[in-house]
């Protein structure tokens, strides 16, 4: 864990955590961080938390003694989000102190108590209700439900215009002491948005919709600060982690980039041999384009991918009447996180029987994803030459279509 200072008698209390799967499912190959802040004006109030994570209380006792506060008089206790990745250091926090005050949201109220068994001196806030704890530091509390919980809300200290977002407008990716935009290099900036957008395609991803009206919300106030509960304290530029996801949440109805997402999976060899052509063709137009093969890549890297591809090429075999078995649960998860409206085509190999293109059909139909399909190529075997001649066509129409759509 560190401390940090973001601003005047705001804090930033931080860790990192590394190999696991964040939400149990999704990988994180650069890690994430948690953060948690404290507001000093005459009365003392801590947003979210992070100490839960190391299961020991002795972790924010030498934090808050960094910041010579005495953890008795942190008076108020604000829960943006009840996730535990945010909410699970109350346990902790209650063995250091009783006498605080929690402040959530009515839906979150609820959580309090199911998760934590805990229902004292809760106070229920909801949109523009205010706290002062002092010397100017009034804070208005702004609900962003859906973001990507329910009960989500945001805290919007007045004085110093920060906007403590909690999950909105967070990221992945491991920080350092000098976690702040206007301390790190410009392609530190950029791991930091490529590892927004992989936290944005595998957590928020669903909730586009919520997202572009917190959105709205938030820019209705005067920020200067963005603090989330994960990735770097954006207080040079704001407006561009708000305008990053304001695009992220643009492509699940595309057009996203100007890209191709090519995800495949093979048995024996017979659809990689098409595979190979499908590559040097992308390669040949000059597109942009991510390559994954399942099962072996992760979700979370292909739904990224596919995020911010407005072309995606589906290449699997049949399998036993059927698609290829990896292939159709990750189309269910793109159809859960609401991957929409995709330019797309599909090859592949079968045996003695067909059967991918159906199921194909009902798990766009299940989710109403609204793909624009070319005709797919299926062929017997390996592929002859007039299978990848006719591929190769496929490739280079959606290319075509790709670049028109981008652009329209």
């Amino acid at each position: 864990m560190n401390v940090t200072k973001v601003t005047d008698n705001i804090y930033q209390l931080s860790v990192n955590v590394e190999n696991i799967l964040f939400e149990g499912l999704w990988e994180m190959p650069n890690g994430v961080s948690l953060n948690s802040y404290i507001i000093k004006g005459e009365k003392t109030a801590i947003i979210d938390g992070v100490c839960g994570w190391d299961g020991v209380p002795e972790s924010l006792f030498k934090l808050l003694d960094e910041l010579k506060i005495d953890p008795k008089s942190i008076e108020y206790v604000i829960i943006n989000h009840m996730e535990p990745d945010h909410s699970g250091w109350l346990e902790d926090f209650k063995q250091i102190t009783s006498d605080f005050k929690i402040l959530c949201t009515e839906k979150a109220k609820d959580l309090v108590d199911a998760f934590f068994e805990h229902s004292e001196d809760i106070i229920v806030v909801k949109d523009n209700d205010t706290l002062d704890l002092g010397k100017g530091h009034l804070l208005k509390f702004v609900e962003i439900p859906n973001v990507h919980w329910p009960e989500t809300m945001a805290t919007f200290d007045t004085l110093t215009g920060t906007l403590f977002s909690c999950d909105a407008f967070g990221s992945f990716g491991s920080v350092k002491d000098n976690n702040y935009d206007d301390l790190l290099r410009p392609e530190e900036i950029e791991f930091y948005e490529k590892e927004a957008v992989r936290y944005y395609s595998n957590i928020v991803a669903a909730f586009s919709l919520p997202v572009r009206k917190a959105i709205e919300k938030c820019q209705s106030l005067p920020i200067k600060i963005i603090a989330p509960g994960h990735g770097i304290v954006w207080r040079e530029n704001p407006n561009k982690i708000i305008e990053d996801y304001s695009r992220y949440a643009s492509y699940q109805r595309g057009p996203a980039k100007e890209e191709i997402t090519l995800i495949w999976g093979s048995m024996y060899g017979m659809t990689e041999k098409a595979v190979e052509y499908v590559i040097d063709i992308l390669e040949k137009e000059k597109i942009n384009y991510n390559v994954h093969r399942v099962p072996e890549d992760s979700w979370g890297s292909v739904l990224t991918s596919a995020w911010t591809s407005t072309g995606i090429i589906l290449g699997m075999p049949t399998y036993e009447y059927k698609m290829f078995p990896p292939m159709a649960a990750l189309l269910e998860e793109l159809g859960k996180k609401k991957v929409l409206n995709r330019k797309a085509f599909r090859f592949g190999s079968y045996g003695w029987s067909g059967g991918a293109e159906k199921e194909l059909i009902e798990i766009m139909d299940k989710y109403s994803m609204k793909w624009d399909f070319l005709e797919s190529v299926e062929f017997k075997g390996i592929p002859r030459e007039e299978d990848l001649q006719v591929i190769g066509e496929r490739v280079r129409e959606l290319v075509k279509i790709v670049r028109e759509t981008v652009y329209r």
